[in-house]
């Protein structure tokens, strides 16, 4: 005789079990406030224990997936490897998925036009629940296919380039201010900034907010150039920066991300120019790099795991209400110096 199967559990079960209500079980599956944090373990030991996760496909829209959650990036696969800041936002957005037993459908694409293509066909193959939307251009294509199909998603971007799209953002244009106003506090009238490539929407808002704060401060100097946040194309653009003669050189330069602030100390060191007496350098995002170098690197800090798990708490958001739902920002990078930054011409 067959044995009859055993019984499915369910959140009554799960909530029963971390001697909880199945109104927290839910809060404790969506990220909603409203529980402490021991409660909150306590309902995922409770739920591994039972081997339950939430039935997620039963609100999924139009009968497509919801345990997978799409991520496409139109970057170099190599270049990818070797940025920190990927790294460290996919490994925050993981952090989430595995808590609602979803899986990251990663695909790297060589154009902006790829990647809609690839959207599209996701979402009508009903390969994904939603998308993280990330790097976003000035009137940007995926707008309007994410209204047109339908498609849940959550846009990493300032909304001036996001369209109305449910967004995430860091306030890139505060950021920059800050470390302007900061070098220029120690005494620097001649700053560099070695952005990122220049059809980025937020490349473009460092780069109006430096030439604004640059202005407001009346530098002596102020130069930008722009990259592929590559080591290779930081290095060049600081050898490029460097080899001018004073009073035409800049003494403190602002990198768009790690890897290009440590290829440009480098560039300093092949010089024979001294960080930071010399010229004093600041990186963006604050990876384990800053603090491996020699001098130690001054960066703009901020949690880029916690932006990646707030990204993917918040597009669950957008699923479970099957439309929309609030954008906010994540909190602004904040200063931290370091050995490599010092008032110009200072011994330290």
């Amino acid at each position: 005789m067959t044995a009859a199967p055993a019984p499915r559990v369910t959140i009554k079960d799960v909530a029963a079990r971390a001697g909880v209500s199945k109104g927290a079980v839910s809060l404790a599956f969506n990220h909603k406030p409203g529980l402490s944090e021991a409660t909150r373990d306590r309902i995922f030991r409770a739920a591994r224990e039972l081997g339950w996760a939430p039935n997620l496909t039963a609100r999924t829209l139009a009968g497509s997936r919801v345990d997978v959650v799409g991520l496409a990036v139109c970057r170099p696969a190599r270049a990818l490897g070797l940025e920190p800041w990927y790294m460290e936002f996919v490994s925050g957005v993981e952090s989430v998925l595995a808590e609602h037993s979803c899986s990251l459908l990663l695909r790297l694409v060589r154009s902006l036009d790829e990647e809609v293509g690839v959207q599209g066909a996701w979402w009508r193959g009903r390969q994904v629940g939603g998308s993280i939307l990330v790097d976003f251009r000035a009137d940007d294509p995926r707008v309007d296919l994410v209204r047109r199909l339908g498609l849940p998603a959550v846009a990493v971007g300032h909304p001036s380039l996001t369209g109305g799209l449910t967004s995430v953002w860091t306030d890139d244009a505060t950021a920059v201010t800050e470390a302007v106003r900061y070098l220029a506090a120690l005494g620097h009238r001649r700053i560099a900034r070695v952005g990122g490539a220049a059809d980025l929407g937020h490349t473009a808002i460092r780069t109006a907010a430096f030439d604004e704060a640059a202005g407001a401060l009346a530098l002596a100097g102020a130069w930008q150039v722009a990259t592929d946040f590559s080591g290779d194309a930081g290095a060049r653009a600081t050898r490029s920066l460097l080899t001018a003669a004073p009073p035409d050189r800049p003494t403190a330069i602002v990198y768009d991300n790690d890897i290009m602030a440590v290829a440009g100390l480098s560039v300093a060191a092949e010089m024979g120019l001294r960080v930071p007496e010399d010229v004093s350098l600041l990186a963006w995002d604050d990876s384990q790099l800053c603090r491996l170098t020699h001098p130690t690197l001054s960066a703009m800090s901020h949690d880029v795991h916690g932006f990646g798990a707030e990204v993917a708490r918040t597009l669950f958001s957008v699923i479970t209400a099957g439309g929309e739902a609030e954008s906010h920002p994540v909190p602004t990078p904040v200063l931290t110096p370091r050995g490599s930054t010092a008032p110009p011409g200072i011994r330290v």
